[in-house]
């Protein structure tokens, strides 16, 4: 087991990250594919190659991060394992195969979302069931179900925010003048042009809540740093593709920003 010292300086890491990525995405829209998808990143994959690639690291790799910490068998961490395998195994092995086929993404942005899973990944699975601590009276703690609560409804907003773009791909008012994309409208479409964003920002904060650890706030702010300027950059996208966007509709936060 290394240090808590050393381990620190891995979260400290992962908060510059945090930091770096927001600050390059307010300038360089990341390439993931679809309505982004642009040359000059050289070599690409098919994007569901990549989401796997990508993604499922961050579901194996934590499950045997965690069986190696002393608290494996306890209750509140075998929780938090259900929690954070419950978004992995859909984001890696389920919401690739939902995705538009046809859509290609860069390798080198596939590589550097895998390299930042790899860090997450140990350093939320080693603190859960090693670093920190949680006796079974943490299920009384008010912190807990709180941040349950949000991981859970934070969770169900981006997998319904996901359905509701795949179905409106699907159907015949998507025109061939917008490359097969129309206006998203229901559920919190009614609100924010990226609720799926909104959504994985709420499930991290909390799982940082619900934690109440340094590594799960090291992963909320890093989520809000890589997703708050894409939401950005697919608001502008809308606004500057179909005239009849609405105006009301703000990009992340409701009647916010």
């Amino acid at each position: 087991m290394l240090p808590a010292a050393v381990y620190s300086w891995f979260v400290s890491l992962e908060i510059a990250l945090a930091v770096v990525t927001f600050v390059a995405l307010c300038f360089i829209v990341a390439p993931y594919g679809g309505r982004h998808g642009r040359a000059g990143w050289g070599p690409t994959v098919p994007a569901r190659v990549g989401w796997v690639i990508m993604e499922a690291p961050a579901s194996i790799l934590f499950l045997i991060f965690y069986l190696l910490g002393d608290h494996r068998g306890e209750l509140v961490p075998i929780i938090f394992l259900v929690l954070w395998q419950a978004h992995y195994l859909q984001r890696a092995f389920v919401y690739p195969f939902l995705m538009r086929s046809g859509s290609r993404m860069p390798v080198v942005v596939m590589l550097m979302a895998m390299a930042f899973n790899l860090l997450n990944t140990w350093v939320n699975a080693r603190w859960i069931s090693q670093y920190g601590s949680y006796p079974a009276s943490w299920l009384g703690d008010p912190r807990f179900w709180i941040g349950v609560v949000l991981f859970v409804g934070g969770y169900a907003l981006n997998v319904t925010s996901d359905r509701i773009l795949r179905r409106l791909r699907r159907s015949k008012t998507a025109g061939a003048a917008t490359g097969g994309y129309s206006i998203p409208q229901g559920g919190g479409y009614r609100f924010v042009s990226s609720p799926n964003y909104l959504g994985e920002i709420i499930e991290w904060t909390g799982w940082a809540i619900a934690t109440w650890s340094i590594a799960g706030l090291a992963f909320a702010l890093y989520t809000f740093a890589n997703l708050a300027p894409r939401a950005m950059a697919n608001h502008r996208w809308y606004q500057q593709t179909f005239d009849d966007y609405p105006a009301e509709r703000k990009a992340l936060i409701p009647y916010v920003i």
